[in-house]
């Protein structure tokens, strides 16, 4: 495009929000934020005030009339917002349904009307409990009973995802989905239960490092900046229209190595504390089920856009507990 692009980013004061908001500034975009403010951080003001070129609407994507006319003001329209971690979707059921389904429904039906872009930020959550090693695009999605919380997040985001699917076959929408693995990185507060940050927060503190049952729990963890680079070149890349992506990293970790690879960053005396799901979640224990092994199979992105993460492991520790060591990470 000749012209600057011009962007709006739901959820923008969020954690990755605010990342892919330095990356759309580094390419010259003209930003747009529309963020309630109900999980970011307050802190994350400051952000905004340093970079006065990004205007900021502190309201809720349920705001129709606004939303109208942010969406027609764009050209590429980041949905970010919405409701995000365990703890507060096991809280707050009922504000975690609406926001993450009546919002974006909110969004697609004006994208639609001014045919709009939209990258839709899904999640790995969508795939359930899983049945493979490596989670592809195109598996099966299997879940628990509808008593059972934690599964309204994953029906929401999927439900996301065949609404905007449903207008890029209707309407020929353009809409790009991003299945988001374990994003972490500088800015992630571990409030809602995000696990490296309470990880290091509770090494830095000296505190026991709460890892639950015996952390033999599978995961992989992708460094925002991996994740931001990944979602702008999807956006910008006309094949990936109508199309799922994962987003993440291929390298595995147990929950417990991860616990003594903080440890070890840190360099703290925090002892490794195993506790039931019981003891960590009280009476929201029964809307809880854990999954033991969630990581992605990251080809198809490879493949269209040469996707590769520059973080391993190691790297994504040491840079986020650079960043909280020097005041950056949020209790």
């Amino acid at each position: 495009m000749s012209q600057r692009v011009r962007v709006l980013v739901t959820g923008g004061a969020g954690f990755i929000g605010t990342h892919l908001c330095e990356e759309l500034l580094r390419r010259n975009f003209r930003i747009t934020v529309v963020d309630n403010f109900s999980t970011a951080p307050k802190s994350h003001l400051s952000f905004f005030l340093k970079h006065k070129s990004i205007r900021l609407h502190k309201r809720s994507i349920l705001d129709a009339r606004l939303m109208k006319r942010l969406v027609s003001q764009c050209d590429i329209v980041y949905h970010l917002a919405a409701a995000v971690g365990v703890d507060f979707i096991l809280s707050h059921p009922v504000d975690a349904l609406l926001t993450n389904v009546e919002g974006t429904a909110n969004l697609l039906k004006w994208a639609a009307h001014y045919h709009k872009k939209v990258v839709i930020a899904s999640s790995s959550e969508v795939y359930g409990k899983g049945t493979h090693s490596s989670m592809n695009e195109r598996d099966d999605r299997i879940l628990g009973p509808t008593t059972v919380s934690r599964w309204s997040y994953s029906e929401a985001k999927a439900i996301d995802e065949f609404l905007a699917l449903a207008y890029f076959k209707e309407t020929k929408l353009p809409v790009v989905i991003v299945r988001l693995f374990n994003t972490v990185g500088p800015r992630q507060v571990g409030r809602y239960g995000m696990v490296l940050p309470r990880f290091i927060q509770a090494a830095l503190d000296g505190k026991p490092i709460p890892v639950y049952v015996d952390g033999s729990q599978i995961r992989s963890f992708t460094y925002v900046k991996d994740a931001v680079r990944a979602i702008v070149e999807l956006s910008l890349e006309k094949k990936a229209e109508g199309e799922i992506f994962n987003v993440g990293n291929g390298e595995p970790v147990t929950i417990k190595d991860l616990a003594f690879a903080v440890k070890a960053a840190t360099h703290s005396a925090s002892r490794i504390k195993y506790i039931s799901y019981k003891k960590a979640y009280g009476s929201k224990a029964g809307d809880f089920e854990d999954i033991r092994c969630r990581i992605p199979d990251i080809s198809k992105i490879k493949k269209l856009i040469g996707y590769r993460p520059q973080y391993d492991l190691e790297k994504i520790v040491h840079c986020t507990v650079k960043d909280a060591v020097q005041g950056g990470a949020e209790k």
